[in-house]
C-alpha cells in the first residue's frame, strides 16, 4: 500500500486568505514589538551626561560660528582691498 501524500499546505491556504490589511497590522505590530524589545536593550545616559554633552554641543558651535565669521571678516576685507585696488 502506498502511503497517501498530503499536498495541501493548511498554513499557505491560511495566509493566502489574509487580505493586505490584516497582513499589513500583523507586520507593523511585530515592528512595534521588536522596537519595544531593542529599546529595553539601550543603555540611557543620566542627566548629568545629557547636560555635558549639550555643553559641549553648544561650545563646538560657537566656535565654529566664530571661526566661520573671522574668515568672513578675512574675505570681505580682502576684497575691498581689491576694489580699492583696482577703482
Amino acid at each position: 500500500m502506498a502511503k497517501e501524500i498530503n499536498t495541501s499546505k493548511p498554513e499557505k491556504a491560511k495566509k493566502d486568505k489574509e487580505n493586505i490589511f490584516s497582513r499589513a497590522a500583523k507586520r507593523t505590530a511585530r515592528w512595534f514589538r521588536e522596537m519595544k524589545s531593542e529599546l529595553k536593550k539601550v543603555v540611557w545616559p543620566t542627566g548629568k551626561q545629557t547636560l555635558n554633552n549639550v555643553i559641549v554641543a553648544v561650545v563646538v558651535m560657537v566656535l565654529t560660528g566664530v571661526v566661520i565669521w573671522a574668515f568672513d571678516q578675512l574675505a570681505y576685507l580682502i576684497v575691498q582691498s581689491l576694489i580699492s585696488i583696482g577703482g
